[in-house]
């Protein structure tokens, strides 16, 4: 992934745009990072207006992204529109081009619709700001619209909740093709968390009252990254808590959007993948350590997730770090 392209169409949402910018078009080679040919497009390669009321000069029209290996759609403000920008049969054709030579194909917040426009949602499972998710589903339904999580891949096809879910793609993304020892790094110089768990429920629903005995898991969170190698039950993490087991899965779920289970299984396989990208250890070590106990539980989990088994994963970003 060398050649990015960004298309924008006009009332375009300038934190999205600018979360594309701040990740793929931001020169950090200097620092190790790597260096990507950035160029922000338009249908046809004229300004146009942001939904924030001033103008963008881009640097290409539409033939920005015929070679492109990763062509980005941001939020803009009618994407619900039947006579946006999105369906110019132009912008249509060149999406799809860029799909099938197998181009990764991303999407921040309402962006999808010009995906699920040129086609590239049927039959796949996508997302977008959960206040357009039923419109989505709506005007396209062959695609498995996901209302509740902050990113979906499917293929070469990805697509992100609203707004700040941006980050959580992009850093998904580097870290799919980079690793994640460099998406951690370039997370920490956005002052982002590297790996958001949970989905958008957890901004859609009401939360549960705080109170002064517990108002917030943070301290409990922290001691399960510390721990990961521990074997531990709700009914341990609820008594540490000083909460009855239901009133702690509750909980829970409410601050992460997700069960303690799946919250520490993620934890623990972002965990083997530092592991396996910077040590030597053995697999059987790799597991223990990161708390799946043995090396079928640590393939089972990681595959899952990653969609990789663990020593193929080591042999490719073991190989890309040593080359850096």
């Amino acid at each position: 992934m060398r050649r990015v392209a960004v298309l924008a169409f006009p009332d375009v949402a300038m934190f999205e745009l600018g979360v594309l910018c701040e990740v793929f078009g931001t020169d950090r080679t200097a620092d190790g990072f790597p260096g990507y040919d950035f160029k922000l497009c338009t249908t046809d390669g004229r300004p146009i207006r942001t939904r924030s009321g001033f103008s963008i000069a881009p640097h290409a029209d539409l033939t920005g992204l015929a070679d492109a290996d990763l062509v980005a759609v941001p939020a803009f403000a009618s994407a619900g529109d039947p006579g946006c920008a999105s369906t110019d049969p132009a912008v249509l054709d060149a999406l799809r081009a860029a799909h099938d030579r197998g181009a990764y194909v991303l999407s921040v917040c309402s962006g999808a619709f010009a995906l699920g426009e040129a086609g590239l949602l049927d039959g796949r499972r996508c997302t977008t700001h959960w206040r357009y998710a039923d419109e989505l589903a709506r005007r396209f339904p062959l695609a498995d619209v996901r209302p509740d999580v902050l990113y979906v891949e499917d293929g070469n096809v990805f697509t992100s909740a609203g707004t700040a879910a941006g980050i959580d793609l992009c850093l998904h993304l580097v870290r799919r093709v980079h690793g994640s020892a460099i998406a951690t790094k370039l997370a920490r110089r956005m002052v982002v968390p590297p790996h958001r768990d949970g989905g958008q429920s957890q901004y859609v629903e009401l939360p549960l009252p705080r109170s002064e005995r517990a108002a917030t898991l943070e301290p409990l969170l922290q001691w399960l990254i510390a721990n990961l190698h521990r074997s531990v039950t709700v009914d341990d993490l609820a008594e540490r808590a000083h909460m009855a087991p239901r009133t702690f899965a509750r909980r829970f779920r409410a601050e992460t959007g997700v069960t303690p289970h799946e919250w520490i299984t993620a934890q623990r396989v972002l965990f083997a993948r530092q592991l396996l990208e910077e040590t030597d250890l053995p697999i059987d070590s790799v597991a223990a350590k990161s708390g799946f106990g043995d090396a079928a539980m640590l393939r089972h989990h990681f595959h899952r997730r990653v969609g990789s088994p663990p020593h193929l994963y080591r042999r490719t970003f073991r190989g890309r770090r040593a080359a850096a």
